[in-house]
């Protein structure tokens, strides 16, 4: 370590070639951005609230490392441009839309850099910003069809959304931990509301909080290289607990493309994705590509994170192993080829799949009552009818199918009768 500890703050010892660029408030970049506050920061960027001298408004630029991979920016003008949109297809507007992309050369390199629209915080963020960890049940079905819906127009585009672990530009209210590095809550972005853009940054500072600087200090007590700021800077809350966003106010933006592909031009067997959410196939199908479906994999496990306060499998210090054992569990026996290969089957199962020790099998109605039911009764707030669960395990199950073959395609989880019946009709009321 070679400067004082700064909580919430990147790496500062990433200041460096390769790294990242160094950024004061007040700095003007592209000769048209000027930087108000600091958004978040991921291994590899750091993201800023900065005005568009231009055209007066406020929008977020991010801010790569120079040894960063530039793909993000390149997916975003697919999934955003002008070309040829499907006539009734809302996805495209629950993609983080991209305004700008430039390059600054700084002491650390030259670093790509794209502009988007700015958000308030991740939904992983308004949890973790919140007592209770839970959505009110129409704004969670809102948010479950938004997130369906956008996948959807991204896999029709031609795109897997992927595991994001590069570029990461993570609100303040999440940090930076490997469970929001993929198709998770901690990459869908609640939208600012209409009304930003007419305030002057001292109303914005006085509104959320003036930049919260604090002195970067070598710890040998020598002066600062010009590759490193003068001060770190704590990221702006915009945010509110997950309790308190309502319906009205559950708009989202889908963000994090670094690790997007195309199948068709891309073969990609290397999963990114936490292993708690990580499909499968990519442990034991390691040779096959992925595609399409592994994001519907993830998909449901995003959809489990929005509904309920416990994840879907608990991924807290687990192991490979661990995870396949609650997959088991909780959907039953592997198939019979996968089955055979596990051999640390062999000291938590019977070959039937029976367990041979004594310890709690929780089978996924077991994991939506503990996960999902029982903690909104317990905070007081409305939880599933039987009919709708029953709509949303159903649902679930045939997005978490062993073998992606299996699994639904992301327009057939809008056809299943939870979207059409109960999500769906939410969404529609934003």
């Amino acid at each position: 370590m070679e400067y004082e500890n700064i909580e919430d703050v990147e790496r500062l010892e990433d200041y460096r070639p390769g790294g990242y660029h160094p950024i004061n408030i007040g700095d003007e970049l592209h000769g048209r951005y000027q930087v108000v506050h600091k958004l978040g920061y991921g291994a590899y960027s750091t993201t800023w609230l900065a005005r568009d001298q231009q055209l007066q408004r406020y929008v977020a630029v991010k801010v790569g490392t120079s040894d960063s991979n530039p793909q993000e920016i390149d997916v975003l003008s697919a999934l955003t441009g002008t070309r040829q949109t499907p006539v009734g297809s809302p996805g495209k507007a629950l993609i983080l839309p991209l305004f700008d992309k430039f390059r600054i050369k700084g002491p650390n390199g030259v670093h790509p850099c794209h502009v988007t629209a700015p958000a308030r915080s991740s939904l992983s963020g308004a949890k973790e910003g919140s007592y209770t960890r839970l959505f009110q049940l129409d704004v969670s079905r809102a948010l479950a069809a938004q997130l369906a819906i956008a996948i959807a127009y991204t896999h029709a585009q031609g795109y897997v959304h992927g595991g994001e672990s590069h570029c990461s530009a993570l609100l303040r209210g999440t940090t930076f931990s490997p469970a929001h590095l993929d198709l998770h809550i901690g990459n869908v972005l609640f939208r600012l509301p209409l009304g930003l853009d007419h305030l002057s940054v001292e109303q914005i500072y006085k509104k959320y909080g003036k930049p919260d600087l604090e002195s970067v200090v070598r710890l040998d007590g020598r002066s600062l290289p010009p590759s490193v700021p003068s001060h770190s800077i704590t990221p702006i809350w915009l945010g509110e607990p997950s309790e308190e966003v309502t319906l009205t106010g559950a708009k989202i933006l889908l963000a994090d493309w670094g690790e997007a592909f195309a199948p068709s031009q891309h073969l990609r067997r290397e999963s990114h994705t936490p292993l708690s959410i990580r499909p499968p196939e990519a442990r034991f199908e390691p040779s096959t590509p992925l595609s399409f479906s592994s994001d519907i994999w993830t998909l449901a496990c995003s959809i489990w994170a929005i509904l309920g306060q416990k994840p879907l499998f608990d991924g807290f210090l687990a192991t490979q192993d661990d995870i396949t054992c609650e997959q088991v569990d909780a959907l039953g026996i592997l198939p019979p080829e996968w089955w055979q290969n596990w051999e640390a089957r062999l000291n938590r199962f019977t070959e039937a799949g029976s367990p041979i020790k004594k310890r709690l099998i929780r089978s996924l109605e077991d994991r939506f009552e503990t996960g999902v039911q029982r903690p909104r009764r317990r905070e007081g707030m409305v939880s599933f009818e039987l009919e709708e669960r029953d709509a949303i395990l159903a649902m679930l199950r045939s997005m978490l199918a062993f073998r992606p073959e299996n699994r639904l395609t992301s327009n057939e989880v809008l056809k299943s009768e939870w979207m059409r019946k109960w999500a769906i009709p939410e969404y529609e009321k934003l």
